[in-house]
């Protein structure tokens, strides 16, 4: 099971060298939530005309791979190379290799500012660096003490990787279609992992969290649950090329069964608890982005931006700020608990879905629609960053 919120003990890193480089949650998490802001800041001064920048791949390939590639995969690696070392007792990516790691991360992020002075192959290679490299170190404590059954993340990681390639062949190829499908890839893949978490730990943590029974697993839901998610990302892939109905019914197949899932851990009994009710939130976001998904393969009356956007803004951010919230406090030592701040960052996030995806029903104005939905994530990310930099920079409290 992942469970990364109760280590328990100073290591090594904390006792001895700097506290943002005991484990990979510290750094990464800190990292992405800032990154989040200033991207989604130049972003919108990109759109709305305040700003002129030539970035590697253009404006919008750039806003679709940093949120994905860069935000994204910084939590996800952060969280998988934490999580490991509860899983094996074997420590993880820390000091001197973990700022390597991280310092390859931020190297990459400022290389796309200068595509007219350095080789497109040099800022690719260093960026495409980064997941494999991260695989590798989550691959090693597993298979040392031979927990196979958390070996799917390395594939999940490499899969990732090879999406990126192709992001990045599709600048090079000027192909704004392969550029659309491998973005589309990387979205459903980070859709499969919180699908694969949420499973594992949500109903725990609603138990744990409100004082309820929790709930039992039902082994047929599960299983549908898990294959239709696996179906909806290999039909998203377009390696063959389905008939759009069929799709469709995959996604609607794949929403219906994460319906019933997250139904079943009663988002109702969470109300008073912001930790646990944004995690159900985000997950109820998976499931009405999978039937946006498939609708918008069919009806023009929903877009397959506003399906990707509730998967990424609704799901992904969402479900992003709650567990970096939840594993920083449970991995430096303090209770599970966030205050008034947190709940409103928590809120904020869920605006910014809602204006992003549906603002343009009642405002017209698409730049201020996206400016609003920024100006919510700021907000959201921003609390994040301004209660927990001292939580993260500072050693675990005993």
């Amino acid at each position: 099971m992942i469970n990364i919120s109760n280590a328990k003990g100073n290591t090594p890193a904390t006792q001895q060298g700097i506290a943002l480089l005991d484990l990979a949650f510290r750094p990464f998490f800190l990292l992405a939530a800032l990154f989040s802001i200033v991207a989604l800041l130049i972003w919108n001064g990109l759109l709305t005309g305040g700003l002129s920048l030539n970035l590697y791949g253009g404006a919008l390939w750039w806003h679709m791979h940093e949120m994905l590639f860069a935000f994204a995969t910084a939590v996800i690696v952060g969280f998988l190379l934490t999580a490991v070392q509860t899983w094996t007792g074997v420590r993880s990516l820390n000091g001197k290799g973990l700022l390597l790691l991280v310092t390859l991360w931020l190297i990459a992020r400022i290389l796309f500012f200068f595509p007219d002075t350095l080789p497109h192959a040099l800022i690719a290679g260093v960026d495409l660096a980064f997941l494999p490299l991260s695989a590798l170190a989550l691959a090693y404590p597993i298979i040392k003490v031979k927990l196979w059954r958390n070996i799917m993340f390395i594939p999940i990681l490499l899969i990732m990787a090879i999406s990126n390639a192709v992001m990045h062949y599709s600048v090079a190829a000027q192909n704004y279609q392969l550029m659309n499908s491998a973005s589309t890839a990387m979205v459903l893949l980070v859709t499969l992992i919180m699908c694969i978490m949420g499973g594992r730990v949500f109903p725990m943590f609603t138990a744990n969290g409100t004082r309820t029974p929790r709930v039992p697993a039902i082994k047929w839901l599960e299983n549908l649950a898990t294959g239709s998610i696996l179906l909806a990302v290999l039909s998203g892939f377009k390696l063959i090329e389905l008939p759009a109905m069929v799709t469709a019914v995959i996604f609607f197949v794949a929403g219906s069964a994460h319906s019933v899932r997250v139904f079943r851990w009663k988002i109702w009994v969470t109300l008073k608890t912001p930790l646990v009710w944004s995690l159900h939130i985000s997950y109820w976001c998976i499931a009405l982005g999978l039937f946006m998904y498939g609708l918008s393969e069919i009806t023009p009356l929903v877009s397959h931006s506003q399906a990707i956007h509730t998967l990424t803004v609704g799901a992904m951010a969402t479900m992003i700020l709650a567990m970096i919230s939840r594993v920083s406090l449970g991995h430096t030592g303090r209770n599970i608990v966030v205050g008034k701040v947190m709940t409103i960052a928590f809120i904020a996030i869920v605006l910014s879905f809602i204006t992003r995806v549906f603002g343009l029903y009642w405002l017209t104005n698409y730049h201020q629609v996206m400016t609003t939905a920024i100006v919510f994530w700021i907000i959201g990310y921003g609390c994040f960053v301004a209660l927990y930099l001292p939580i993260l920079i500072k050693p675990r409290a005993l």
